[in-house]
């Protein structure tokens, strides 16, 4: 769903990027009144788990792959507001080094994932959750808030090629909304997994009312879990399917594919997630994942550190939500 270069016009851009940036100011203002700084490593690992699991394509119907968005299962472990940082973090450091994106519509991908993904995505769950308060029910508002999350920055991302006139809405709303709602399914099992399995290990980063864990504790999982992202990374990837995204199947079934094939606003070092000077592609991407990996995770850690108060935020939740 990242959207490149060539594609919308500067009106869709700069409102795009207005809305990003006045969405992030917001969420880096509420980090700074209230992040406890046991969350830290937590957010680095989050960046650095997100953007390998995006790497990672899972085979949809009609040729057309999908990745895990994360938005939800961000919010749900962290909250709103660091979990637009940690997806804004991905998104630069995959538009900025790896071509993933373009540069001039980085602020539409940033609103459609990290935005609207996040904030979205919170509000279902947060109803959901509400309403069935136990373990199960906790599973079943990540699920479908994850299937919502992954639909409404794909309409999101439709209503900004439509107001660019790249496509008429009319097609690109079913076209967009359609091939996701099936990505949404691959969303919502792994975002259910994943935090099925946080659960057993640290159900305080979920249950508000566990008690939480002391901060050497959340050290070690970032350790552990920087770990095994590196170990899904090198033993993943050569499965990961190599069809087309929902945004690439679109664009070449609607006749807008073309249209990027020329335009880079800025050259990216490793382009196509390949590390230059290796003569294996699986090698170069498998050296690149790890190169974006680690500087994912050390922006989110680092933006993290420089905006958490000193003293530590109180509240049965311990979070900046």
């Amino acid at each position: 769903m990242h959207v490149p270069d060539g594609l919308l016009d500067l009106r869709t851009a700069s409102t795009t990027a207005v809305l990003s940036l006045s969405a992030l100011t917001a969420a880096l203002r509420r980090l700074r009144l209230g992040l406890p700084r046991r969350r830290i490593p937590l957010m680095g690992l989050a960046a650095a788990f997100l953007f390998t699991a995006q790497m990672l394509n899972f085979p949809v119907a009609g040729g057309t792959s999908g990745h895990l968005l994360g938005a939800v299962l961000a919010s749900v472990l962290l909250g709103p507001s660091p979990a637009i940082v940690v997806m804004t973090a991905v998104i630069l450091t995959q538009c900025l080094l790896f071509a993933d994106g373009g540069l001039l519509a980085l602020g539409a991908n940033v609103f459609n994932m990290a935005i609207v993904g996040v904030l979205g995505g919170y509000a279902v769950y947060k109803v959901i959750s509400r309403v069935l308060p136990d373990r199960r029910g906790i599973l079943v508002a990540a699920a479908f808030a994850s299937w919502c999350s992954t639909v409404l920055a794909s309409i999101c991302c439709a209503a900004e090629l439509a107001w660019s006139g790249v496509a008429p809405w009319g097609l690109v709303f079913p076209a967009m909304a359609t091939v996701h709602m099936l990505i949404g399914i691959g969303e919502a099992a792994i975002t259910t997994l994943v935090i099925a399995a946080i659960m057993k290990a640290r159900p305080d980063l979920v249950d508000p009312t566990t008690s939480a864990a002391p901060p050497s504790a959340s050290r070690f999982v970032a350790a552990y879990g920087l770990a095994a992202t590196f170990g899904v990374l090198l033993f993943a990837l050569p499965f990961a399917s190599s069809w087309p995204d929902g945004l690439e199947r679109v664009g070449e079934v609607l006749g807008f594919a073309g249209r990027t094939a020329a335009v880079r606003a800025l050259p990216a070092p490793m382009a196509e997630y390949q590390l230059p000077g290796l003569g294996s592609a699986t090698a170069a991407t498998s050296a690149a994942g790890f190169v974006g990996t680690l500087i994912a995770f050390a922006l989110a850690y680092v933006l993290a550190a420089a905006l958490a108060p000193k003293a530590p935020a109180e509240g049965p939740r311990d979070r900046a939500a």
